[in-house]
């Protein structure tokens, strides 16, 4: 893959331009000093994955990541050295649309080559972002008998969400109010590294309570569960929520699809399915699903998305009851979940 390297530091980017070239799978094709001469960069010669740095003179990461999202749109990881103080600025690019953050890796040492393994990894994944096979349709499967009613469970809020995720999904929490009666559980495209940090970011936002999902949790009504592993987030028996594990060749951990598909398996109550912005069509076949088994689904319009490409695919599968804009999808919850 080509890649475009963003960072004003000589020696971050050595360091950079070193591990791409010992992958041995890429290739460099530009530097960028400043965020201003990455968007011009990226005019000039659009690269396959862009390592974005946060703090640099004349124009930042996360400014450049929205010129970048808007202009020439492209898969954008930010790496950072300065990860836990860079947090709220992370969190702004991947509401732009950047795919994940990553440490920069040291120069030397064993620290060094695991960040630098991570650092390949995280690029190679993004490089399998070409549309995947959509799979048929999940059937609801044989359960066995329940020990709790759906007038037991608060109902569902099923959200997926990837680039340009963390600010529709700020932008959603928002507009719910305190006594919102049903459950949210969102599926974000991000590293379990910072799903902590994103769900307390995502707790300033919101009247709702917001913490990560744990195994064997139960959705309960004014309360957002956020994905906390790189392991799939997925319903089991008696509507309990547990994390399991994926296969080497996934593309998403956590995936939106192995997250809706569940609960068509195992979910006993009412239930709604959001699909928001995001790159690929990870969700598409899930919220198909859902639709096709008697949930409503709702798809995030072209026109609010950072990234059009999980909703697209969901419409172009006919996947989604409405299309709104993020900012009608939160009243459109609120008098669905009234109406149950």
């Amino acid at each position: 893959m080509k890649i475009g390297i963003v960072n004003d530091t000589p020696m971050m980017v050595e360091v950079l331009r070193r591990v791409v070239a010992e992958s041995g799978r890429h290739e460099l094709i530009w530097i960028a000093r400043d965020g201003e001469q990455a968007v011009q960069m990226c005019a000039w010669q659009l690269p396959d994955v862009v390592l974005m740095d946060l703090l640099m003179p004349k124009v930042d990461g996360v400014e450049a990541t929205r010129r970048i999202m808007q202009e020439t749109p492209c898969p954008i990881l930010v790496v950072t050295s300065d990860m836990d103080t860079s947090a709220a600025k992370i969190y702004e690019a991947l509401g732009y649309g950047a795919l994940d953050a990553t440490q920069t890796p040291a120069l030397i040492g064993a620290a060094g080559k695991r960040d630098a393994a991570a650092l390949i990894e995280k690029i190679d994944n993004l490089g399998r972002l070409s549309p995947e096979v959509v799979t048929a349709p999940v059937r609801p499967s044989m359960r066995p008998l329940p020990s709790l009613s759906s007038e037991d469970l608060a109902p569902l809020v099923a959200v997926g969400a990837s680039a340009g995720g963390p600010a529709a999904l700020a932008t959603l929490l928002k507009q719910l109010p305190r006594e919102f009666g049903g459950s949210i559980v969102i599926v974000q495209h991000i590293d379990a590294g910072f799903a902590p940090g994103m769900a307390q970011w995502l707790q300033q936002q919101s009247l709702l309570r917001v913490r990560l999902a744990g195994e064997g949790d139960l959705p309960r009504r004014g309360e957002v569960l956020l994905a906390g592993s790189n392991h799939h987030l997925v319903f089991k028996e008696n509507s309990r929520l547990a994390y399991v594990e994926g296969a080497a060749a996934d593309v998403y951990r956590p995936s939106v699809d192995t997250f809706f598909h569940s609960i068509v398996r195992h979910w006993q109550g009412k239930a709604t399915g959001v699909l928001l912005t995001g790159m690929g069509r990870d969700g598409a076949a899930g919220l198909k699903a859902l639709r096709e088994n008697g949930y409503h689904t709702i798809a995030q319009d072209q026109k609010s998305c950072a990234v059009y490409g999980m909703p697209k695919a969901a419409v172009a599968l006919n996947a989604a009851v409405e299309v709104l804009s993020v900012t009608a999808i939160a009243a459109r919850l609120q008098a669905i979940v009234a109406s149950t």
